[in-house]
């Protein structure tokens, strides 16, 4: 059985980096490094240059540390008709219209196959009320419709 794919958006670097104190923060912190540093070869990673870039545009210390967290992650192409699915998400209220944003991050994933967009995005991508919606548009595309899941999702019966 062929190792699933993990689309990586930024949110994930993010929180596995972030200095953050508050509960939530830390509690989102630890589940990612948990992943990252204990299940995460249980899977194909895969990013963007868009993910890349945004983390780029960081002014904090910890742009460093997530960007080296992804420098071996291979990087998705972002092949032409990504940016009609993008306009689509937008044209169909699936995303908000920052086209470096979350349409971005779901388009390469559902263009590209992947089985999982490992995210903390939980208003505009981990979302349940979102997901028929989108699951919806991505039919009528022809595209994949890869789960929209956290970290937590993907440490099975662990915590």
């Amino acid at each position: 059985m062929p190792i699933p794919r993990v689309y990586v958006e930024t949110s994930i670097p993010s929180f596995y980096c972030s200095s953050r104190e508050d509960p939530e923060s830390v509690a989102r912190r630890n589940w990612t490094q948990h992943w990252w540093d204990f299940k995460q070869a249980n899977f194909e990673l895969l990013t963007s240059s868009a993910v890349l870039d945004e983390l780029s545009q960081w002014d904090s210390t910890a742009r460093a540390g997530a960007l080296e967290l992804l420098a071996d992650v291979p990087l998705l192409p972002m092949d032409p008709p990504i940016v009609e699915i993008v306009k689509t998400y937008v044209r169909h209220s699936v995303m908000p219209a920052d086209p470096s944003g979350d349409a971005l991050h779901l388009a390469i994933a559902s263009y590209h196959k992947c089985e999982f967009l490992v995210t903390w995005n939980c208003r505009h991508l981990a979302n349940a009320n979102k997901f028929r919606h989108i699951r919806r548009v991505n039919t009528l595309l022809g595209l994949y419709v890869p789960a929209l899941v956290t970290p937590l999702e993907l440490l099975g019966q662990e915590m």
